[in-house]
């Protein structure tokens, strides 16, 4: 009799009826199958077409044959077991597993987002190092509305009022949904997502969670399906949540914040040197961050509405000017001990796609490294006070990211071609819509 495989171990322990195959595309929303645990089991793949990685946020596709052919093929997906987890919220026993996108021939699929990161990183292994990655995620909770042209409102909590006025590191403002987060908290915990702390934002109904340090690809992974978690945990409770970068027209936006070290073979921190100060690969990581995240700008900032975010006096960057334990840099180095020495990287809003930003992340301080880059001096006071240095919208976003040939290098010139077209069709797609500003003051008034 045959040893039952280490997935099979795991759908018989929490007798799963159900798995659901997934796979994230270029926005982050999980696609794929929900299959049965016998032909799960059985087939052993996934297979859907290619084009799917190329769907817009709101369900469109660009002309796909330069990316995927003319025939729109095909890909297999294989589920990478690690991933396995059981579905907390699900009214019966149901499995995820995460696939990774191969071609036919066995080579990974240049255009699958969780196929760039792990393109990034063999380049770090190639080098013998190991990046550590720890993210910070806010996001907000809402009232339940349908209407997309109202504002958004605050919901109710214990006290049946909505927050009032800012509520920064607030106790009492997270124990009023006290409900929410104590079943958000179980689904966490059986979900494997390894959530550590939990504060109250600035923003009425702003929440933010960080994550436990470790592997790039695991916290994309986590951070894929804490999304999914936190949405599914506040429908349960008749309220919404929500990931945009800047929901509130007068609140702070977003963010998803990543600190960033690297381990060497033998464990220690590439940007420390063994008397403890800083290592010239730690200024270089620096610097490249600073020249490269302008250039990938729709990776941090993939929507017209994340540039909504980045404005200065409101808790997120406008530059890329570094400085020791300096909020208002796009780039913070928070103060550590020389192991645990950082970069902690401030420009992404939580709207990313988390395997795209920790793959841009990740590459920017690459480049930085091995091109020796070496980074401007560090800000002592407000860098708010600094003009922009990062693209303002995201059109020149998407011209510039295009032209950056040490990028398409890095990440791979199909990907980046095929993510540019993505995001060229949501931005000409938005650019088509008359908002109710433009009713509001020229309709009578031009």
């Amino acid at each position: 009799m045959s040893t039952p495989s280490a997935i099979e171990a795991f759908l018989t322990q929490h007798r799963i009826h159900e798995v659901e195959c997934v796979i994230p595309d270029m926005t982050g929303i999980a696609r794929g199958k929900i299959l049965p645990r016998n032909l799960f089991l059985a087939a052993g793949e996934m297979r859907i077409p290619k084009s799917v990685l190329l769907n817009t946020v709101n369900g469109q596709q660009p002309d796909n044959g330069p990316y995927v052919g003319d025939t729109d093929p095909d890909m297999v997906c294989l589920p990478d077991v690690s991933t396995a987890r059981v579905v907390p919220w699900a009214a019966e026993p149901v499995a995820v597993v995460i696939h990774d996108c191969q071609e036919w021939d066995g080579s990974p699929v240049q255009i699958s987002p969780r196929g760039v990161l792990r393109r990034v990183l063999k380049l770090f292994d190639e080098r013998g190092w190991t990046p550590v990655v720890a993210p910070e995620m806010e996001f907000y909770l809402v009232a339940r509305q349908q209407n997309p042209h109202e504002p958004l409102q605050p919901p109710l909590g214990r006290t049946g009022k909505p927050e009032a006025g800012r509520q920064s590191y607030s106790i009492d403002a997270v124990n009023d949904f006290d409900p929410f987060f104590m079943e958000l908290s179980s689904f966490c915990q059986q979900h494997n997502l390894g959530v550590e702390t939990l504060i109250h934002e600035a923003g009425p109904g702003q929440m933010e969670i960080n994550f436990s340090h470790g592997n790039a690809l695991e916290l994309a992974d986590r951070v894929f399906l804490f999304k999914r978690t936190v949405r599914e945990t506040a429908l349960r409770h008749g309220i919404f949540a929500t990931f945009m970068a800047k929901p509130m027209e007068q609140e702070p936006g977003s963010a998803m914040h990543i600190h960033q070290s690297i381990l060497d073979a033998g464990g220690n921190n590439i940007f420390s040197l063994p008397d403890g100060s800083a290592s010239p690969l730690f200024g270089q990581c620096i610097a490249g961050l600073q020249a490269y995240i302008p250039q990938l700008m729709p990776m941090f900032a993939p929507y017209v509405n994340s540039y909504r975010r980045l404005s200065p006096f409101m808790s997120a960057p406008i530059n890329v000017r570094w400085g020791h334990d300096n909020r208002t840099c796009g780039i913070r180095i928070p103060k550590s001990s020389p192991a645990n020495r950082r970069v902690e990287n401030r420009v992404p809003g939580v709207d990313v796609n988390p395997y795209l930003a920790m793959a841009a992340t990740l590459a920017c301080c690459y480049l930085g490294m091995t091109e020796g880059l070496t980074p401007s001096a560090p800000t002592t006071d407000s860098a708010w006070n600094v003009s922009h240095e990062l693209p303002r919208h995201l059109e020149d976003a998407i011209a510039s990211m295009r032209s950056c040939a040490p990028m398409r290098e890095v990440l791979g010139a199909g990907f980046v071609d095929a993510f540019c077209a993505v995001k060229e069709l949501e931005y000409a797609t938005y650019n088509r819509v008359i908002s109710s500003w433009e009713r509001e003051h020229l309709l009578l008034l031009v």
